[in-house]
Parts: C-alpha cells; sequence; structure tokens
C-alpha cells in the first residue's frame, strides 16, 4: 500500500445530538464513536491520523491522547475547509489521503481498504466511496455520464426529479492523490450558506478533464453517520449485532442473542454460554466453557474457565476457575475469588481475596478482607470493616469456620482452623483451633462448655 494519511473529521456541534457531549464521544458498543475511526486508521498505515478537532476539542484530546495528532477548526466553514486545517502538517508527506468521519462508527476497515486500493490501481485525482440504496438519507446522488464516468455529486435539495431516482449515493468518504488535494483546496469556492465543499473537488477535477473513480458498497448500515440520539440508537443495534454474530462464528452460544448486549473491547472464551438479558460490559474477559447468565453484568472483570454466574453483578473483579456464583449476588471493585470459591444468592464481595474452596452460600457481606483456603462463611456473616471515619481489614485464615449471623468487626483475624458459633460479635482475635462464640465473643474451652 502505498504512503498513507489519514484525515479524521471530529469538529463538529452535533446540535442535533441535544447533548453538553461532543458528538463523536458518544458510545456505540461501550466506545466512543471517534475511536472506531482511529482503529480503522492504525489499521491502514503506521502514520498517526490527524483529527480535525472543533467544538469539544479539549474532551476529544483527552480521550484520544498521544496517539494521534490534531489540528483545530475554530470556525465551522464546512467539509472543505475542515480538510485544509490539515494541510501544514500532511503536505508533501503522504502520497494518498484519506478522508473520513469520527461519527460512521459503523464504517468497516476492509470498505476503507478497499477504496484505498482503488485510489492505487488508477491514476485519476481521487476515488470517493458510494452506496446503493432505495433510501436516500439525505445523501447527494452521483451522476454519471452515458459511459458510466463520474460528472458531479447533486445534492438532493437542489437536484431534480430525474436525479431524484438515482440511487448510487455518496458517502462522503474520499481517497485523494496528496500532492492533487493539497493545491486543489483552494479552487473551492464558498457556498451560497458560507461553507466550502469538499464535494466541489469532483467538479473541479471533471473540469480538468481527470478521472473521478468509485469504490461502491451495497451495505448501507456502514455508511450512516450519527445525528441525532434515534441515530446513535441504530448505530448501537447495528454494531451489538455485528458483535454477537462475531463472537458465535468463534464459538459462544447464545440464547436469545437479541436480548444479550457486548462491548466491543470484550473477550470470550469458546464453548462459553450466555443465556438471556446479559451484559458484558468495558475490558471484560471471559474463559473458555462459562455459563453466564440469564440477568448477569459483568463490566471489567475477569472471569476463568468453568464458571457459571446466574443473575448477578460483578464489576472490575476477578473470578478464577471453577467457580459459582449467584443467583442475586454483587462483586464489586477489588473482589477476588480463587478457584472453586462458591457464592451463593445475596452476598456481596468487595475489597477482598477468597481462597480457594471456600464458600459463602447465601446472604452476608465480606469487604476489605483476606480469607483463606477451605473457610466456611455461613448465612448473614458480615465483616463490620467501617468504623465511620475509616475502613479496617479482616483476616480469616485456612479452614476457618464462621456461623450464621457473625459479625467481624474489623480489625481482627480468625486463626487458622478456628470457629466462630452463629450470632457471635467478634471484637478480638481468635487464635488459630480455637472456638469463639457469644456477644462479645470469647474464646471456650469446648470441654467445660
Amino acid at each position: 500500500m502505498s504512503d498513507l494519511a489519514v484525515v479524521i473529521l471530529a469538529a463538529g456541534q452535533g446540535t442535533r445530538m441535544r447533548s453538553s457531549r461532543p458528538k463523536v464521544l458518544h458510545l456505540v458498543a461501550g466506545k466512543p464513536m471517534v475511536r472506531y475511526a482511529v482503529e480503522n486508521a492504525a489499521a491502514l498505515t503506521t502514520r498517526p491520523p490527524v483529527v480535525v478537532i472543533g467544538v469539544g476539542a479539549d474532551a476529544v484530546r483527552s480521550e484520544l491522547g498521544d496517539a494521534v495528532s490534531y489540528v483545530v477548526q475554530e470556525q465551522q466553514l464546512g467539509t472543505g475547509h475542515a480538510v485544509a486545517q490539515a494541510r501544514p502538517l500532511l503536505e508533501g508527506q503522504a502520497d494518498l489521503v484519506l478522508v473520513c468521519y469520527g461519527d460512521m462508527p459503523l464504517l468497516r476497515v476492509e470498505t476503507l481498504r478497499q477504496l484505498v486500493q482503488r485510489q492505487e490501481e488508477h491514476d485519476g485525482p481521487m476515488t470517493i466511496l458510494t452506496v446503493i440504496s432505495e433510501d436516500s438519507m439525505g445523501f447527494g446522488r452521483v451522476v454519471r455520464d452515458q459511459q458510466g464516468r463520474v460528472r458531479e455529486i447533486v445534492e438532493e435539495k437542489v437536484a431534480t426529479p430525474e436525479q431524484l431516482r438515482i440511487r448510487e449515493l455518496n458517502a462522503g468518504v474520499y481517497c485523494f492523490q496528496g500532492d492533487w488535494l493539497w493545491p486543489h483546496l483552494d479552487q473551492i469556492q464558498i457556498s451560497p450558506v458560507g461553507e466550502y465543499y469538499l464535494t466541489d473537488l469532483i467538479g473541479i477535477a471533471v473540469a480538468e478533464g481527470q478521472d473521478v473513480a468509485t469504490y461502491t458498497i451495497h451495505d448501507v448500515s456502514e455508511v450512516q453517520g450519527v445525528n441525532t440520539r434515534v441515530h446513535l440508537a441504530r448505530a448501537e443495534a447495528v454494531m451489538r449485532k455485528r458483535i454477537n454474530e462475531r463472537w458465535m462464528l468463534a464459538g459462544v452460544t447464545m440464547l436469545s442473542p437479541e436480548t444479550i448486549y457486548i462491548d466491543e473491547s470484550v473477550e470470550i472464551g469458546q464453548d462459553t454460554v450466555l443465556y438471556p438479558n446479559t451484559y458484558l460490559l468495558g475490558h471484560t474477559v471471559v474463559g473458555r466453557e462459562c455459563e453466564i447468565g440469564p440477568g448477569a453484568l459483568l463490566c471489567d472483570s475477569r472471569v476463568g474457565d468453568h464458571c457459571r454466574i446466574l443473575s448477578s453483578v460483578v464489576e472490575e473483579a476477578v473470578v478464577e476457575d471453577r467457580c459459582t456464583v449467584g443467583p442475586y449476588a454483587h462483586l464489586r471493585r477489588g473482589a477476588h475469588l480463587a478457584e472453586d470459591v462458591h457464592m451463593g444468592n445475596f452476598g456481596e464481595v468487595k475489597n477482598s481475596y477468597v481462597g480457594r474452596g471456600t464458600r459463602m452460600g447465601h446472604f452476608g457481606y465480606v469487604g476489605d478482607a483476606q480469607v483463606g483456603v477451605g473457610v466456611n462463611l455461613g448465612a448473614g456473616v458480615v465483616t463490620c470493616n467501617y468504623d465511620g471515619e475509616r475502613k479496617h481489614q479482616t483476616v480469616i485464615e485456612d479452614g476457618a469456620f464462621i456461623g450464621s449471623d457473625a459479625l467481624l468487626v474489623a480489625p481482627v483475624r480468625i486463626g487458622r482452623g478456628a470457629r466462630v458459633g452463629a450470632g457471635a460479635v467478634v471484637t478480638r482475635d481468635i487464635p488459630e483451633g480455637k472456638l469463639a462464640y457469644g456477644v462479645p465473643a470469647r474464646v471456650r474451652d469446648e470441654e467445660k462448655s
């Protein structure tokens, strides 16, 4: 592939979104729209893309960081004016210049690659992406002569009845010869509404006797931009369908895939089964041969192999192999279940490590704790970790048995193999192998008790 530069137009205000957030930062499948364009660029060329920013520039910079170059379009004077802002960075630097948009998240990198290849294969100054569609979507019509050569783009609002019947539409994505593009931007005339339109370059090229090539697609969804919340919902639906189909083809079973929501950044192992109303969000990773759902929500979490998570919420947590969680359990930030842990209904774990083979059958709260191997946590056990000012740690060593409704008032340590009776309020450390019960709990001599 020739030396390629990519310009991403992301300066628009997006007033129809009715939002204080820049339009290109609205999420589709858990990712800001502009990131799809940036990732496409990264797949096409090693040259960082140039992002044209304007409204909400600081927010876009914060999201994309140093992975791209920026130019600022201070006034919104049309697409031709926007591309011209990249001229100081790119003129004389690249053979080809691809221009695309930050609010077109459904455009596939394969389509862009074919567009660039089409431009490489002919001698004309530009190739435009067109789409065949019965719904005009307000796009301009591609007008050709009897030999099939592109002559102009006619916008819908000024098209004749005959031109309105044309079904080949201009998608607004272009690949240019760099040494032709930059000087010809100066030839674009200001429109009656005070803007400079990139489509005018087509007429300029034709007037010079140059050939304007096209690459045509039939999947209309790829080129549907997002200008309203209605468009955003449509883009979300298309993207989630693509994601679900990709994972099913990779060996993941989905029962009722239309009710399953998977962010673009999620990873899932083969032979995992996802039940209805399941949400896998953020940077979640799920291992092989798991069962997730129904009614489960996992966000920014890691789940090992052979796990079962039923009707539960898992947030910023780690679940190792062969764990069972739920129903109605909640793993909060910093929760870490080691292998073979069972956490039953209505349990909650936060900022705690729960050791291998530990059982937490039902109810209860474990917060700011270190729980050892093979511990039994009875129904209603609570680690009382907060004194109103600070959080304190509870340590429960290997093989301990904590009876139902016990309250462990941190900071406190339960020794290896120790036992705590039902309903006890533990305010002092329990030595290894000892029995404690009562309110407050006391270590008892079992022979005398």
